[in-house]
């Protein structure tokens, strides 16, 4: 067994370059948000504890030179005892990555495991901050373990139960 390299990488390689995958993150963003308080001011003065429902959906799509747009979409909403609407907030939290180097089989374990990872605490602040100024308490998500839904929907595909997009996730091209 030898351990070649092509003439391009080893000419690289004597010039310093390093050939290491690198991941970085161009820009983060708020692409869109969306937050109703549908029977104000009825539903500030509400007594007992709401009923609050969370969906989470990641989504990536390749940008091209090594580009990657991930999407991460959080869907809140709290219900009062009486199943009137309290509040109801919608944002789409996304980041621009690129990608060097890195192997195919390692694109989207990134783009959908440690992407969204890395974007969820701003994505979170801003959740709260919405329900805070529309005049709940802060709405504080707790942390999600993006590889346990990525290695679910893996056995998704593999058992040919679920299929892309199972569990949230999906991955696709711009």
């Amino acid at each position: 067994m030898t351990n070649e390299i092509s003439e391009e990488a080893a000419e690289a390689l004597a010039n310093g370059a390093d050939l290491a995958p690198q991941a970085g993150i161009l820009a983060q963003y708020v692409k869109d948000l969306s937050f109703e308080n549908p029977n104000a001011p009825a539903s500030l003065q509400m007594q007992g504890q709401p009923k609050i429902e969370i969906n989470v959906n990641v989504n990536a799509r390749a940008g091209g030179q090594d580009m990657y747009e991930v999407e991460l979409k959080i869907e809140a909403s709290a219900k009062a005892p009486d199943d009137k609407v309290a509040f109801a907030v919608e944002l789409l939290y996304c980041g621009l990555f690129r990608l060097a180097g890195a192997p195919p089989e390692a694109i989207e374990p990134f783009l959908i495991v440690e992407a969204p990872r890395i974007l969820f605490p701003f994505a979170r602040r801003v959740i709260s901050d919405c329900t805070r100024d529309g005049g709940f308490p802060p709405l504080m998500l707790e942390p999600i373990d993006f590889g346990g839904l990525y290695l679910r929907q893996l056995e998704a595909r593999q058992g040919g139960a679920g299929g892309p997009g199972a569990d949230g996730i999906t991955m696709g091209n711009a």
